[in-house]
């Protein structure tokens, strides 16, 4: 196989490897640097779980819908891409809780479901539930040490009712797993600090909403110049900001190429790499690994093998999007934007939104529908993604009929299958991650990014994708200064 040698221009050459969002990020940063980019994409298209489409006719999004908007990285990303004018605040953002047969409205002034007041969930758990929040306050301190399981700390402070009714189902939005394995550490990291420093599960919800408090919404919603909007989506789709990207790669003069897997890496002198792929090999100063953690275990085994142990250890869950059109006069008045189904219940589904009252572009680009969707799957459940397509439509529209007395039949429907979508954040996930980047540290030249690392959302991918990039950067800057101007970084390696 002999390495391509295509653009023989100086300067360094950096290969991305994976096009979801994490690997699109990294590779318009150092674009737009002035490195060379290659990013190469393992399946057919780009954009990973962002993924827009269509249903009887009316644009949807059938991957991620919104992004968390008082993080600054995936709105500013947006923004520089050219989708400015088209991000979106929801037309309401009220939602419900399906508890015990009934819809109730999602209770006010929680942390991630954790409540600061035990009258707020008066409505959403038993009497006997309210008063174990309380209880709380008469217990000696928990000692949490580097890391606890949200559920099990939260069960033992304020009960079981608190973790089943309101954090299960909020972090199974998030994450599709368990809030009796998720790492508190990395998945509510202010509740986690403000838990350490105060003596009552209690006391740590108020000090995050102060916290909250001293940052007004006005001022945490100026960067998106949409007010305090805490989500966003884009006019179009969430699933139009991976091609606003690519295109913005290519516009920089980087090169993107789909269904092109890497096989392998190998290294090359102190600090080069050849990224080998079934038809061509790409000579690289450094590359970037946006891939899954699997697939980057299989590509670090031979350079990082402590590394890549730790990536294959981390676990994924599978999930699939019902999506449903409806005409909109056989629908019922809805009740916000949507509700979460907590798991103790039994029911197959755990969310649904209502797209056509949550998004403004999606009532618009099809007036006389109304568009939904339920998600399916927990971590532990996959077996509900292996369901035919029919068995999934009619057991969300069974469990829509029970919690909002829909009874229409749709007149569209599509299933998406996210299988290994969603990396799983055990305790003890951040110091995991902690010591794969310090064996690939020892590695010049090389970095990882995605989803498996700081975060699950848009923005936390792009904060990694941007870590990453800078990093590679900065180590062609330390090059430079180091040589003291005597050659470029990629003297050697350009391909």
């Amino acid at each position: 196989m002999n390495a391509d040698t295509t653009g023989q221009h100086a300067g360094p050459h950096v290969v991305v490897a994976g096009g979801g969002i994490a690997g699109l990020a990294a590779a318009h940063r150092l674009a737009l640097a002035g490195h060379r980019v290659t990013l190469l994409e393992a399946d057919g298209r780009l954009g990973g779980k962002l993924l827009a489409g269509e249903i009887a006719g009316a644009p949807v999004d059938l991957g991620a819908e919104s992004l968390l908007a008082r993080r600054p990285e995936a709105v500013a990303l947006a923004r520089a891409v050219g989708l400015g004018d088209r991000l979106q605040a929801p037309v309401t953002t009220t939602a419900s809780v399906w508890s015990r047969g009934e819809l109730v409205p999602m209770p006010k002034g929680h942390v991630m479901g954790v409540p600061g007041d035990p009258a707020a969930v008066e409505g959403l758990l038993s009497a006997e539930g309210v008063r174990r929040i309380g209880g709380d306050l008469e217990l000696p301190p928990t000692e949490i040490g580097e890391d606890i399981a949200i559920g099990a700390y939260v069960a033992a402070r304020m009960g079981h009712e608190v973790v089943d009714r309101l954090v299960e189902p909020l972090l199974g939005g998030v994450y599709a797993g368990d809030a009796h394995r998720i790492s508190m550490k990395a998945a509510v990291p202010a509740l986690f600090e403000a838990a350490r420093a105060h003596p009552t599960l209690t006391a740590a919800v108020h000090a995050v909403q102060r916290a909250g408090a001293a940052t007004p919404a006005d001022v945490a919603g100026a960067a998106t110049g949409l007010g305090g909007a805490v989500f966003l989506g884009i006019a179009g789709g969430i699933g139009t900001l991976p091609g606003a990207v690519a295109d913005a790669i290519r516009a920089a003069g980087g090169e993107i190429l789909t269904g092109t897997p890497v096989d392998a890496l190998i290294r090359t002198g102190a600090t080069g790499w050849q990224v080998v792929t079934r038809d061509r090999t790409f000579d690289a100063d450094a590359v970037v690994l946006a891939t899954p953690a699997g697939t980057t275990a299989g590509l670090l085994g031979g350079h990082a093998p402590a590394a890549a142990a730790e990536l294959d250890a981390i676990d994924y869950a599978s999930m699939a999007l019902i999506t449903l059109a409806f005409r909109r006069s056989d629908v019922p008045a809805l009740p916000g934007s949507g509700f979460l189904v907590p798991p103790v219940d039994g029911h197959t589904i755990k969310a649904s939104t209502f797209s056509g009252r949550k998004w403004q572009w999606v009532s618009d680009s099809a007036p006389d529908l109304f568009v939904l969707r339920t998600s399916v799957g927990r971590h532990g459940e996959e077996e509900q993604l292996h369901r035919e397509d029919s068995d999934l439509v009619e057991a969300s529209l069974k469990d829509l009929a029970a919690a909002t007395g829909l009874s229409a039949h749709p007149v569209a429907s599509t299933v998406t299958r996210w299988i290994g979508g969603l990396p799983q954040y055990p305790v003890g996930h951040l110091a995991r991650v902690a010591r794969v980047r310090a064996a690939v540290a020892a590695l010049p030249g090389l970095r990882l990014a995605g989803a498996a690392y700081d975060g699950v959302g848009i923005p936390a991918c792009v904060a990694s994708a941007h870590r990453a990039a800078d990093e590679i950067i900065g180590g062609f800057a330390d090059e430079i200064s180091a040589t003291s101007g005597t050659g470029h970084p990629g003297a050697g390696h350009s391909s």
